[in-house]
């Protein structure tokens, strides 16, 4: 005699649907790990045994390029004339394109050298209260833009008014409220656009690496942008030393890590746990990139912030992201 089905009754509840599921737990407020990982390439330091390796690596390498493309071009001639000496030619350009990007590499650790050099000196005349090496100073910093037009006026001003300053404190303030005040709101321009940018590529790309490697790009633009600005113009290996000197920088001054309260001045009453987690790490690496670019016109600067007051990090990144989030969200 068969028997009809039997029904087995389950203690578990069943499944929730996805309207009745319970909310996940929230996420670990963000760290702005892009950032994080930029400033983590920065401050890595390879050490003489690694610099002597990959020196002599690279000159092997290019050894071996140089020897295979000159094979190739004295085989191409014997075989035929006419496409050998086409490849010559490209072999030649390929070779000045080379000595070029050289040069200019070369030429760009020159302008930042004499950036540092003119910050030695300031620091010298104001040690030594020397108004003499301040005068130099002043005439140093003067023909550094003596190319750049919207600089002309400032010029002026400043050799219209320093006979009127007795020491080496008024030249070297006279100088920098003159000079400096003008490039630092350039400056200042560039951090704010920067912080802008990472923050919303943070929040639109959703790869982690691809917005590490964005944030990178942004910063290394925009440190480079800082230093041209100061007349430090930069190459990318200028740009690479530059980066690790902010880092380095910001290690010593202690302001690497960015939290909540830098973010108090964006929006107020803890709005990135009211929005996506996307766009809470996106303030974050904000503030980070403009922590960055202002550790940037520190070192790039040729004078330091004395007679004129040094940017606010959590001004600069309400400015950036002004337009993002309505400030008077309850």
């Amino acid at each position: 005699m068969s028997r009809g089905p039997t029904v087995f009754e389950l203690d578990d509840p069943a499944p929730d649907t996805p309207a009745t599921a319970p909310q996940p737990p929230e996420d670990a407020p963000p760290t702005g790990a892009a950032m994080q990982a930029t400033l983590a390439i920065g401050r890595k330091r390879m050490t003489w045994l690694g610099r002597m390796g990959w020196g002599a690596a690279v000159a092997l390498l290019g050894m071996a390029l140089s020897l295979a493309a000159w094979d190739f071009a004295t085989a191409l001639l014997a075989r035929n004339p006419a496409l050998g000496w086409v490849a010559s030619g490209l072999l030649g350009l390929v070779t000045i394109a080379c000595v070029g990007v050289a040069l200019r590499e070369w030429a760009g650790f020159r302008r930042l050298r004499r950036l540092d050099d003119l910050r030695h000196l300031a620091d010298r005349a104001r040690a030594e209260e020397s108004r003499d090496l301040a005068l130099r100073l002043m005439q140093r910093l003067s023909a550094l833009y003596s190319g750049r037009s919207e600089m002309r006026w400032h010029r002026d001003r400043l050799a219209e008014l320093a006979p009127d300053q007795p020491d080496a404190e008024g030249l070297l303030h006279l100088s920098e409220t003159t000079l400096l005040v003008p490039l630092d709101q350039a400056a200042r321009a560039e951090v704010e656009a920067a912080a802008r940018q990472v923050a919303l590529l943070t929040a639109m790309l959703p790869m982690a690496l691809v917005d590490v490697i964005a944030a990178l790009a942004v910063n290394l633009r925009m440190i480079r942008r800082i230093a041209e600005v100061y007349g430090g113009r930069a190459g990318a290996l200028g740009s690479i030393r530059l980066l690790r000197g902010v880092v380095a920088h910001l290690l010593a001054t202690g302001a690497v890590a960015v939290g909540e309260d830098m973010l108090g001045s964006v929006a107020s009453g803890g709005v990135v746990s009211r929005v996506s987690r996307r766009f809470g790490e996106g303030l974050v690496n904000g503030a980070l990139t403009a922590r960055l670019g202002v550790a940037a016109m520190s070192i790039c600067r040729p004078l330091p912030f004395v007679a004129a007051q040094k940017p606010r990090t959590g001004a600069i990144v309400s400015h950036a992201v002004s337009g993002l989030f309505d400030r008077d969200t309850a």
